[in-house]
This record gives C-alpha cells, structure tokens and sequence, in this order.
C-alpha cells in the first residue's frame, strides 16, 4: 500500500499519471475471504469516495438476508495499491459497507468492527495504539484436488518437497526432499522454495510491506513463513489480507498453490500464525517493567486477559474444525493455557531476543491464518484490555519442560478447546469482555456462533470420514 496517497485527490492524481484502466474494489466478508467489484476508469471520480459503490449484500456470506440486501462500499484511499497480478493498469481500494437506509457502517462488517476498537482502546486511557505482527505460515502445493458427494468423497495435496515422494519417479527423483519435520532450515537444493519466496518477498516490499524475514519451516512439504513488521491494528489486518493476496497470487503465476489451512497434511507440522502483541502510549512502551520476562503489571495483567478468555477467543482466531487438527494435547502445538518465556508449548510467549524497551511483547501462539484477522485481533486486545481493567492475575509461569512433567502437574494446566464446536460454546458462554465500547455487539457474536455451527459444524459431522471406513467398514 502505497504510503504517500492519503486522500481521494492523491488517488485520482495516480490514476492520471499513470494511465490507469480499472479500479479494483475490495471489502472483506464475515467469515474473512476478500471480496471484489471492478469498474473501468471512465466510471471512477472522486465522489465515490463519499457515495461508494453499491452490490448484493445477500449473496456475501453471513451478511443480509434477500429482503434487505443492498448495501454500499466506500473506499478508503489510504489503502490505495497498484496491483501487480491483473493485466490492464489496475489500482485496488479497501472498502468500508455502509448501510444505505442510515449511512452507518454496517454493523457485521468486519473492518468496522477493528475500527470501533481502536476508538475504544483510545477511550479506555490505558493506551492510544495497539500493535500487531503476525507470523502466518502456509503450505505450497504442486497440486491439490479434492471433492465431496454422496456416495464418496477425497483430498489428495502434492509437493516435490513431500517426504513421501522420496520415492517417486520424477524423471529424474534428485533425491533433494526435507526430511520429516525437518524443513527448518535446510539450504537449497533441499529448500526449493527459495526463489520463489524471494519473489513473494519482492512483491510485497514493492507494495509497501515492510518484510522482515523469510524462511522455510518445519515441515515437509512445502511449508513457509514470511514474517512482517509490526503495524496499528487496522492497518496490519488491512496488510495480512494483502500479504494473503499477494503470497497465492505469485505462487499462482509459478505453477504452484498456497493455502493457509492449519492442518493440511496429516502427521507433520500444522501452520499457525503466532502474534506478537504490544500496547503503547504517547509513542511509549508500555509491555516493558521489572517483572517477570521483563514485563510491567499492565503486560502481565493483558496475559492474564488473554489465558481467561482463550476458549472464547479460539471461536475466532482458530476459526476452523480444521484449525484443531493442529491445536492437539502432547505434540509441539501451544495448546497449554500459560505462559512462559522460553517454553514454546505454551500459548503465551515472552520472546527474550532484545533487552530494548521497544521490543517488549507477548506472543499469542495458538491463532491460525485461517482466521478473519478483523475479528481475531479485535478479540484478542479486547481480553487483554479486560485483564488490565480487572487486574487479572495470569498465574505463575509454565517453564518446565511439558515432557519432563509428572502426569498429574500437567493435568493442572488448562488446554484450548478440543474443536470448534467446544470454541463456540465458549464463546456463547464468555463474550461479555467482546461487547465493551460496543465494539462486537450481540447480532454479531450470534451471527457468527450460527454461520459457524451450521455451515461448518454440523455440515462435517454430517459426512461419514473416510479414515472411519477403515476403522469400522467391516465391524
């Protein structure tokens, strides 16, 4: 995004000086997949930054039903970017949906949701800003297929980095494949992906994202992280989603595919997308103290937000029954309810690689990119401005090994949910921290349990699997 266009008339000054043909408009729907309206360039003016466009709310998923379905986007020139991926010159806009009947921003729509949090934080005094940066890691594929019917259903993903292919004919097998769970960090010709991640690198800092590192991880199979610099709260959500955008797009232009999935391949390493979390004020650190970690009360007490509420938070930050193929007790998932500074199984980190005030955080472990990170990290700060409002003590730290524990200590450290159903009903019970500010409100945590359990739910408990044919066929 680029940084120097604030205002419609920088937008429209663009579009002059360089020859754009179309305006790509682009808003987010509830579940958290970009959308998108085009129009050629003699249909845009500046006005449309104050009538926006209209479309069929009706059709986006979660949002209105048929007799209430027109709604508006507004674009947002801040978010302005020149897209590399279509042909024609082609600039895209991030849009805010406004109900058209009160000229309100729709109160389902997930960038308004961060926007009323931001304002809330600012409301509370304990901090003006709110900073993210996601670790969201991803699977590249070479090819993916997958159906379901009636009488049958499959999935089959393929990577010449799979460990299973070591033995395959490819004419000629070199032999180069990351061993199981040993993707980390290999040089090539074992690691294949370089160039390719290289690309996606060059793509996102020509689009204004600030990248930080790029690596391959721990499993086979094509597994990768691309890590990024810190941004306000709206501004990294707006940023994941184009990172998404530009990742799938530059692999797609390769010959290969990406997906976020948690769990795609069963056996190795799932993908998360660790966040890191920091509060400031007045351009101030405020994670930063004398106490454990080297964290003030404030961190300590946003830690202890987060482990109160991490059942309900799990509805939306590991949003899929696929993200708890992942989140599973007794492997290297942090599904423990703790926190820790050095142990990785725990769902709260304190990375300890910088002494700097500036460099205090907390590390939230168990999201996954799978999430709408609207909704994710809005949810997220919520519990921790709770637990500094009511001074949540997040108890004492996990530092032992989990493996080196006796059967009944680690029976004493609460887990995430089993799956997304236990999530929900978490969420059911405990959102009373969401609704402060009016930030989530009532129809949309109902929205949200009943788009859940009955388009994912219910749908997958509805369909025999395929491993149980194996298990009971011939009972």
């Amino acid at each position: 995004m680029d940084g120097s266009i604030k205002t419609p008339k920088d937008v429209m000054k663009f579009v002059k000086d360089n020859n754009i043909k179309f305006v790509d408009f682009k808003f987010m729907d509830f579940p958290g997949q970009w959308q998108h309206t085009t129009k050629p360039i003699g249909e845009f003016d500046e006005d449309i930054f104050t009538s926006g466009v209209g479309f069929d709310a009706s059709s986006i998923r979660g949002w209105k039903a048929i007799n209430e379905s027109d709604m508006i986007i507004v674009p947002d020139p801040t978010t302005m970017f020149l897209d590399p991926f279509i042909k024609a010159p082609t600039i895209s806009l991030v849009c805010d949906v406004i109900d058209p009947i009160t000229k309100e921003k729709y109160e389902r729509c997930p960038r308004n949701i961060v926007q009323k949090a931001e304002a809330y934080l600012k409301s509370t005094g304990i901090a003006d800003t709110a900073y993210y940066g996601p670790e969201a890691e991803f699977f590249i594929f070479d090819d993916v297929r997958y159906d379901n019917y009636q009488n049958g259903t499959f999935y089959q993903v393929d990577s010449v980095e799979g460990s299973w292919n070591t033995g395959r004919e490819e004419s000629p097998n070199l032999g180069y494949k990351p061993r199981y769970k040993g993707g980390y960090f290999p040089v090539p010709p074992t690691d294949s992906l370089l160039d390719l991640r290289n690309e996606m690198c060059t793509n996102l800092i020509n689009m204004g994202i600030s990248v930080e590192v790029a690596h391959h991880e721990v499993a086979s199979g094509g597994q990768c992280e691309i890590g990024l610099r810190f941004l306000p709260m709206l501004k990294m959500a707006d940023t994941l989603l184009l990172f998404k955008y530009v990742v799938k797009n530059t692999a797609f232009q390769n010959g290969k595919t990406v997906t976020y999935m948690p769990k795609p391949i069963f056996g190795d390493n799932g993908s998360g997308m660790h966040i890191h979390l920091s509060l400031w004020k007045e351009n101030k650190p405020l994670f930063y103290g004398d106490g454990y970690a080297g964290l003030s009360e404030t961190a300590l007490h946003y830690i202890g937000g987060i482990l109160k509420h991490a059942a309900s938070l799990c509805a939306f930050t590991n949003p899929t029954t696929n993200s708890y193929k992942r989140l599973v007790p007794g492997f290297e998932a942090p599904v423990n309810l703790a926190y820790s500074q050095r142990n990785r199984s725990a769902s709260v980190r304190i990375p300890m690689y910088s002494n700097s005030p500036k460099a205090k955080r907390v590390e939230f472990r168990c999201p996954d990119a799978s999430s709408n990170p609207y909704l994710a990290f809005t949810a997220i700060m919520m519990a921790g401005l709770d637990g500094i409002q009511n001074r949540i003590d997040p108890g004492e730290p996990l530092d032992k090994d989990i493996y080196d524990m006796a059967p009944e200590e680690l029976a004493n450290v609460p887990n995430t949910p089993g799956s997304l159903e236990e999530a929900l009903k978490a969420l059911k019970e405990d959102h009373e921290y969401l609704l402060k500010g009016n930030v989530f409100t009532e129809d949309v945590i109902n929205a949200w349990i009943s788009y859940k359990m009955t388009n994912e739910v219910k749908a997958m408990a509805l369909r025999p699997h395929p491993f149980e044919f194996q298990l009971y066929y011939d009972i």
